[in-house]
């Protein structure tokens, strides 16, 4: 639970239960930061809290101190990833939740008919309004509790947070209709207040809920990626023979060796001593085109065999694997990153008290000046209704379901509300090349040929050798030949030469397709070809002579030109970062229009990390745009975390927008979108406390009804709904 960073310091991370807004992290941080010796870090996005304390002071204490303030904590197992509980901020669970919100979207409902339609109000009379009380007694006392408690919880330390608005705003309407009802001193009942701003919120809180337990944490994630079992060779000192045995995972040790099947996991990092094969990398790296390994050569855990067996010695296992060091660098980036405050919370923080402070003068100010108890009530209740919270409440969610509905209609999965501030500021973008920029498929690129071999018949040989092999290689090359309309030549005695080629007859001539190793000649013009390194160069020929250079390379994909040039339009810088050769790299940028003076090559997953880091050092706000999990660390440091969802589900869920169509144009139109959505929310904002704050002192006075004031807040409600569906045109010309 801790491990000790020092002689005399030690360290724990704590899963934190009852957060519902920034101020509560913000809270827990104070009251942890304020014990000598202790340095804490308290994340609302991962609910958790990394503390380093004292040897004096035990994690006992640090959970005691935690609870004091009114929140739980549970220490995590770093060994085990250190995962926080599901991010959900609410003090119920989202079956509860759901429920709360069927039951009260129900009931006001019925409330909202037995209020607002005039047969059935005058039908009912009196028994109308007791029928109102009775199906909004639960929905105030059951459906609304999360709110009341949190409310509650935020009083005790003297806070306030939209969770005060609402109870208090509820609470307010409540207790007037119930004195109103009981008393009979005024005939104006607001039960339908109280169970239609419940349910909209309830309905709000839901759907956030929901969206977040659909996603799964980018640490699980990375975890599940790696191999669960492992087949391990075992020496018999009897026979001498090898025999294999199937274990979990955890029970590898270092020095081991195990067998690696075709299409079978890598288990860990390790160096192969006997076979060879090809090597996906893909998922971990991100490079695009498979590897060629054999004995002697290092292979890295999670990665996927290709057609050949591989014997493998472990040379790392556990925390120490390329998986657990990515692993760590996520969670690194996701518990480093700065909680984002809700626009909302930090308003309500200074709102909720004046309002609160507003209604009291005005009810003091009213009996000082002669009036009755009754008299004095109404304009002070009608301050509180009118800074009922419901259009507050409605002016995120509604903005947010717009725009990523019209967001789903362009592709583009944008997670929540605390990511939209980030891209009004974004001014760099940081690109991955294979899968972002490029297909990240290997199609043929180019076929250059020796004296006076058409290019027509040099693709037809090597095609021809090439439908005997299933590597990559092989299988782009037969793919354009077929495209092309090649028609291929019969072969016979077909070999395949492990990391080398293939060598087949064609009609009585023996063709050999692979490196330059295999030739005893090999013309200038295609040593040329090899030395672009444009991309996976094979040389086929024939009688010991290469007649022609076939190259397969991951190719940009048709958008990317273009969305360049809209990201510039944007005021966004572009990077290209990868795991390629500077070659390739280079070739790509000057083909996608990024500065060679912005392109970085040949990095390993931390290196994308540390860029990241070194550009926001320097004062650059920025955006990573990724698809493996190589890219997962980056996208987590990066200010605002790009996905392209044809990539891993690691980077999915390590990112803040996921891309649904493999398109690089979708980034420039989810930065554009995102504005848009924050650019509403804010207007909003503006909408729902302009019409609240304009409507106070007309309340204080007593020239508006809470009638009058709750048809005010209903009003600022339905244009910030509107308001909000001006997104669902974003995009559409």
């Amino acid at each position: 639970m801790s491990t000790p960073t020092s002689t005399d310091t030690h360290h724990v991370d704590l899963a934190i239960s009852g957060m519902t807004c920034a101020s509560c992290s913000a809270r827990i941080e104070r009251k942890l930061n304020k014990i000598d010796g202790v340095e804490a870090s308290v994340n609302l996005a991962t609910e958790k809290a990394s503390v380093s304390f004292p040897s004096a002071l035990s994690v006992a204490d640090i959970v005691a101190t935690v609870e004091k303030t009114g929140y739980g904590a549970t220490p995590l197992e770093r060994d085990r990833g250190g995962r926080a509980p599901a991010m959900t901020h609410d003090l119920v669970g989202k079956d509860s939740l759901r429920l709360r919100m069927v039951v009260a979207s129900a009931l006001a409902a019925v409330v909202v008919v037995l209020h607002m339609v005039p047969p059935v109000k005058d039908a009912l009379g009196t028994t109308g309004h007791w029928l109102q009380f009775f199906l909004t007694l639960p929905v105030y006392l059951w459906a609304a509790w999360p709110f009341h408690r949190a409310a509650g919880i935020n009083a005790r330390h003297l806070s306030s947070t939209m969770d005060t608005l609402v109870s208090v705003g509820t609470t307010a309407a409540m207790g007037w209709s119930v004195v109103a009802l009981f008393t009979g001193f005024s005939h104006d009942l607001y039960f339908e207040v109280v169970a239609v701003v419940t349910a909209f919120l309830l309905i709000g809180r839901y759907i956030e809920a929901r969206a977040k337990a659909q996603g799964r944490s980018a640490l699980a994630s990375l975890m599940e990626l790696g191999a669960k079992e492992v087949a391990v060779l075992r020496h018999e000192t009897g026979s001498g023979a090898w025999t294999e045995v199937r274990l979990p995972i955890e029970d590898l040790q270092t020095g081991m060796r195990f067998v690696v099947r075709p299409g079978e996991k890598v288990a860990t990092d390790g160096l192969v001593v006997d076979g060879s094969s090809t090597i996906d990398a893909s998922m971990v790296t991100g490079e695009s085109m498979p590897v060629e390994v054999s004995a002697g050569d290092d292979v890295t855990g999670a990665t996927v065999n290709g057609h050949g067996r591989l014997v493998v010695e472990a040379r790392r296992v556990g925390s120490e694997t390329t998986l657990a060091r990515i692993t760590q660098l996520v969670e690194q980036a996701q518990t480093g990153k700065a909680p984002v405050q809700r626009l909302a919370d930090r308003i309500s923080a200074v709102f909720v008290p004046t309002v609160l402070v507003l209604s009291a003068l005005t009810l003091l100010g009213w009996l000082v000046t002669g009036h009755s108890l009754a008299e004095a009530l109404a304009p002070a209740v009608a301050v509180l209704i009118i800074a009922c919270p419901c259009a507050l409440g409605l002016a995120t969610p509604t903005a947010l379901l717009t725009g990523t509905g019209r967001g789903a209609e362009m592709g583009i999965l944008i997670k929540g509300p605390q990511i939209l501030e980030s891209t009004r500021r974004v001014d760099t973008v940081v690109l991955d090349k294979t899968g972002t920029l490029t297909t990240g498929e290997p199609v043929l690129t180019e076929v250059v040929t020796a004296g006076a071999l058409p290019q027509e018949a040099a693709l037809k040989a090597a095609a021809s050798v090439e439908s005997g092999s299933e590597h990559p290689v092989a299988r782009a090359i037969v793919t354009a030949a077929q495209e092309q309309g090649v028609e291929l030549t019969p072969i016979t005695h077909f070999t395949n030469l492990p990391g080398q080629g293939a060598r087949a007859s064609l009609k009585g001539t023996v063709v050999t397709v692979g490196k330059a190793d295999l030739f005893p000649q090999v013309p200038d013009v295609l040593r040329e070809a090899l030395a672009a390194g444009t991309g996976t160069t094979v040389l086929v020929g024939w009688d010991g002579i290469a007649r022609a250079a076939v190259t397969v390379a991951d190719t940009p994909r048709p958008s990317s030109a273009a969305a360049v040039t809209r990201l510039r339009e944007l005021g966004l810088t572009p990077y290209l970062l990868t795991g390629d050769n500077e070659h390739t790299a280079r070739a790509v940028a000057r083909e996608v229009g990024i500065d060679a003076t912005n392109v970085d090559a040949g990095v390993l997953p931390q290196d994308k990390f540390a860029h990241v880091r070194a550009l926001q050092e320097r004062g650059r706000v920025v955006a990573m745009v990724g698809d493996g999990v190589n890219d997962a660390a980056a996208l987590a440091q990066a200010d605002l975390g790009m996905a392209m969802g044809s990539g891993t589900d690691v980077a999915a869920e390590s990112a803040d927008i996921v891309l649904m169509r493999s398109d690089v144009d979708a980034v420039a139109d989810a930065i554009g979108l995102s504005r848009s959505t924050l650019r509403i929310i804010k207007q909003n904002l503006v909408w729902a406390f302009g019409y609240n704050i304009l409507a106070i002192p007309l309340a204080a006075f007593g020239m508006l009804t809470p009638v009058i004031a709750g048809g005010a807040m209903a009003m600022s409600s339905v244009l910030v709904v509107l308001n909000s569906l001006r997104l669902k045109a974003y995009g559409r010309r």
